[in-house]
């Protein structure tokens, strides 16, 4: 009942526009009322990877909590872990508003936000106050280059320097459609250039503080096969500790509304299922087992997790759904887990890992 309620005082925000919304449910997260009870941990969901223990596999995307303002009350809505961020080095504004659209007939979202950012020291102060509180949730950073940027490489380098002592985990966002050349990171070149550069400096500032600092690196899912194969490679020559796929799409396939489709920027949400899900599937097929990846896009339902974890994932990531389901969407889904779990009669949800890759892997993107 308190879930459902959240869900519906969630969708009264649709009211707002979309950027009035968020900034709102921000301001409500402030307050620490947010009326969700997160599950009661099921050791079965809990999983360990890149050296962290993950108390269940669903994690919030980057983009909601920008600038780590409340990720302490997010944690409590049932949330395994916490991405902020992307974070840039210096304040931007992003792209001129409006920048984030409802597509509701679809249940997406289209954003061309172009990674605006308080930028390093403000957010470094937040999350430092965060840890010097007590709080020992995993909150990882998201980091990114500035639009304006005369060396992005330093940009990523410069985000590891400044949060290794208070991120969980990083990832290097590399993928985001809206700041223009970000995508062009990913080509096998640069990407290389940009691996060594970001694991040399934390690796060094993982030796200063005595503690593992994974680093993750997000995808696009519009990459072609070449790309992918590209990603691959230079994923497993260097010491990277895993995947995030994926960013949003430039793709408008099957959408339902025409109107704001014509808007230009990244599409989230349901609409992207399919598509990322079988970017991640074509990706665990490359890397292997061991690698870790988190599976990300369209996720609004324990079903929708499981099938990602069945498609390789080893973590799951929500963000856009929650938009449509409200902010008890973390504690459903882990409790659907739970009970998927029980009707699978699987021991961990480890075990239903990989059970449909090739399936997945084989869909016409």
């Amino acid at each position: 009942m308190i879930g459902r309620l959240a869900g519906i005082a969630s969708r009264s925000l649709f009211v707002f526009d979309p950027e009035t919304a968020h900034g709102l449910s921000i301001a409500a997260l402030k307050t620490g009322i947010t009326p969700v009870c997160a599950p009661k941990a099921d050791p079965r969901l809990a999983r360990t990877i890149a050296g962290i223990r993950f108390e269940n596999p669903i994690g919030l995307a980057a983009g909601y909590d920008k600038n780590a303002e409340v990720p302490q009350a997010l944690l409590k809505l049932g949330f395994g872990h916490v991405e902020i961020g992307t974070v840039t080095p210096k304040p931007q504004p992003g792209n001129p508003k409006p920048r984030l659209f409802r597509l509701v007939e679809d249940r997406a979202v289209i954003n061309r936000f172009g990674f605006n950012s308080e930028g390093h020291e403000p957010v470094f102060a937040r999350l430092s106050n965060f840890r010097r509180s007590g709080h020992s949730g995993l909150v990882g950073v998201n980091i990114g280059a500035n639009k304006e940027s005369t060396d992005r490489i330093a940009d990523y380098v410069a985000g590891i320097r400044r949060f290794a002592s208070v991120a969980s985990y990083f990832t290097a966002n590399i993928s985001s459609p809206n700041t223009p050349g970000l995508r062009d990171l990913q080509a096998r070149e640069s990407l290389a250039a940009l691996l060594s550069a970001t694991l040399a400096a934390r690796n060094e500032e993982a030796d200063r503080l005595g503690r593992k600092l994974p680093v993750f690196l997000k995808i696009a899912p519009d990459l072609t096969e070449e790309g992918l194969d590209d990603i691959a490679a230079e994923v497993l020559a260097h010491d990277l500790d895993g995947l995030i796929v994926s960013n949003t799409t430039l793709s408008r396939e099957g959408l339902k509304d025409q109107v704001h489709a014509r808007e230009t920027g990244g599409m989230s949400g349901a609409p992207l299922f399919a598509r990322a899900t079988a970017v991640l599937a074509r990706m665990r097929k490359r890397v292997g087992p061991d690698l870790p990846i988190i599976g990300v896009g369209g996720v609004g339902s324990a079903e929708d997790a499981l099938e990602k974890i069945r498609a390789g994932a080893d973590l799951v990531q929500v963000y856009s759904c929650m938009v449509y389901e409200g902010p008890g969407l973390p504690g459903s889904i882990n409790r659907g887990l739970s009970k998927l779990l029980d009707r699978q009669g699987a021991k961990s949800i480890r075990d239903l890992r990989d059970t449909r890759v090739d399936h997945w892997a084989s869909q016409t993107l």
